[in-house]
């Protein structure tokens, strides 16, 4: 589907108009045209109405190409990467600037163009500013759209760290790896991203120049976004580290109680499996109260043991 936006040189709105009529009215001050999921004819358009390069145009239907700029003598080509609110997948948006126009190529629905869509229709900022401000206003939009993931994934990590109690630890553990994915997706997205909007702003564009103020806006939003994302990511190492920390600590526990355990239990097991040899000449065999005398020195040595590991502090591990 190809949708179509312009401002004559009388402020006048037009809308829905074809795409070869507008580039042929010399009335039109600017215009801006949507390819939304385009059909193999409506794409082909690209190339015989607007003569855009024939790699430019191949990009398009390469997806998932990292966000870049390339200059052409005629005309200026942006890949932008969207996110899916659902997913986090990125989604490619293809940008085309000309003299008096704007292209936007995307094989699948974007809020985002959207969005910017139905304030173009409404609003006067863009009538007055042209096409250089709907390139704006789309990157700005795409990347303020990073925000709620982001901000999401922030209180996720805030309700892990004071513990649901209907969780236990390997629950809360799963769902920071999962998290912790998530980032490195987004991640993958908003980095590509700032360096693109740092090379413009490099380049010092036309395009750029006019709304420079704007476009520093955004980077550093993106400088914000990848700073969300670093600290996140430490808040994820930080709770793996003590998820770990946690679990040997409770392994340590778990071998010191089962090693007071045996400790006491070996000079006891030594004695009764001594006097369970049953060799006729053993004295303490025929003793009248030879049961009660290795009971009672048995209770004695494990007296003496627990003794001992309460001194040297063995018992606090359990406080």
């Amino acid at each position: 589907m190809i949708r179509t936006l312009a401002v004559t040189i009388h402020n006048e709105f037009i809308e829905n108009e074809d795409v070869a009529v507008l580039l042929a009215d010399q009335t039109i001050k600017w215009f801006w045209a949507d390819f939304r999921d385009p059909s193999t004819q409506e794409a082909s358009r690209l190339e015989t109405d607007f003569a855009f390069h024939p790699l430019a145009v191949e990009d398009c239907f390469h997806s998932m190409q990292r966000p870049k700029y390339d200059h052409y003598e005629d005309f200026e080509f942006f890949v932008m990467h969207s996110l899916q609110k659902d997913t986090f997948a990125k989604k490619e948006v293809d940008i085309f600037s000309g003299r008096n126009y704007v292209v936007t190529f995307h094989l699948s629905a974007s809020p985002e163009i959207d969005a910017i869509w139905e304030k173009a229709r409404t609003s006067a900022d863009f009538r007055q500013n042209g096409a250089y401000y709907i390139i704006y206003s789309v990157i700005d939009k795409i990347v303020d759209d990073y925000f709620p993931p982001l901000y999401q994934m922030e209180d996720r990590l805030n309700e892990i760290e004071e513990k649901d109690a209907d969780k236990t630890y390997r629950d809360l553990i799963d769902e920071v790896f999962d998290i912790r994915g998530d980032l490195l997706q987004l991640r993958r997205t908003i980095v590509p991203m700032r360096d693109l909007l740092y090379r413009m702003l490099d380049l010092r564009l036309d395009l750029i120049t006019e709304h420079k103020a704007y476009y520093r806006d955004v980077y550093d939003h993106l400088l914000k976004q990848t700073e969300l994302i670093q600290s996140n990511r430490e808040m994820t190492s930080d709770m793996r580290d003590n998820y770990q920390t946690i679990n040997s600590n409770r392994m340590n526990e778990i071998m010191m109680t089962l090693t007071i355990v045996s400790t006491i239990f070996i000079p006891l097991t030594f004695i009764a499996g001594l006097y369970g040899m049953n060799f006729t000449n053993m004295p303490e065999l025929t003793a009248d109260n030879g049961y009660f005398i290795t009971l009672a020195v048995m209770a004695v040595m494990a007296g003496v043991l627990l003794l001992l590991f309460k001194w040297k502090g063995w018992f606090n591990i359990f406080k």
